[in-house]
């Protein structure tokens, strides 16, 4: 058989390439910048299944997903429905995921400034455009308005009728905050706020004013967009 007819060779295992084109030895050698998203997928999956390498399954999963960031909004049950993964490598890939976007709306200050809702936005934009269920939480701020901790309290389903306000101020009261900022997240992908929105800000409003907290700011963020409340002139009264 000459060359010219022998049948191509198929690498269907990462230990069959040459070791300058593992992924493993390329983030060693060149750091994982210079890897691609299949390449560190495939880092995380280890291993492959029934004949596909794993930078062969981590580029079925992009394609299947249509890429890196519909993948990691996946969800646990679909990245288990997913060929070559399973409940173990679902639940490392999400785990993975989950770090990376959690390190990536973390300020390298330790009390971070967020005097306007750029700054606000920077911070949870990333993790909470990501989220598949309504997510509520409450910025507490200083008097420089610098972030002092962050409080989840409410997931799932939320409207104003089961809104507590005592709640989202627990931890304000708690930690003698000068300001909060209430963040909330829309799944459907649009950040347009709707008419429960702009009651929550209003019933917030009434209940900081009690306190002598300052309500600076309620974003609601959807889609990697983001919408000001107060900028928008929606649920805050004129400034005097």
């Amino acid at each position: 058989m000459t060359e010219a007819t022998a049948p191509l060779r198929t690498v269907t295992l990462i230990h069959d390439l040459p070791e300058s084109e593992r992924p493993r030895e390329r983030l060693r050698d060149f750091g994982p910048a210079a890897l691609s998203a299949a390449e560190l997928i495939a880092i995380i999956l280890r291993t492959g299944a029934k004949g596909k390498s794993a930078i062969t399954i981590a580029n079925d999963l992009l394609r299947e997903f249509d890429g890196l960031g519909a993948l990691a909004r996946a969800s646990y049950a679909q990245l288990c429905a997913s060929h070559g993964l399973g409940p173990a490598k679902a639940a490392e890939l999400l785990a993975a995921i989950t770090l990376g976007v959690r390190a990536a709306s973390e300020a390298p200050e330790a009390r971070p400034l967020l005097r306007n809702p750029e700054d606000i936005a920077n911070r949870l934009l990333h993790e909470m455009s990501l989220l598949d269920q309504e997510n509520v939480r409450v910025l507490l701020l200083d008097t420089r308005l610098r972030l002092l901790s962050t409080s989840d309290v409410y997931r799932g389903s939320v409207h104003t009728t089961t809104v507590r306000y005592s709640e989202l101020l627990r931890d304000a009261v708690r930690v003698n905050a000068s300001a909060v900022v209430l963040v909330h997240n829309h799944p459907s992908g649009d950040p347009t706020p709707s008419a429960a929105d702009i009651g929550m800000t209003q019933g917030l409003l009434q209940a900081c004013k009690l306190l002598e907290i300052d309500l600076h700011d309620h974003i609601v963020i959807g889609g990697g967009r983001y919408v000001s409340l107060r900028s928008a002139g929606l649920g805050f009264k004129p400034q005097s």
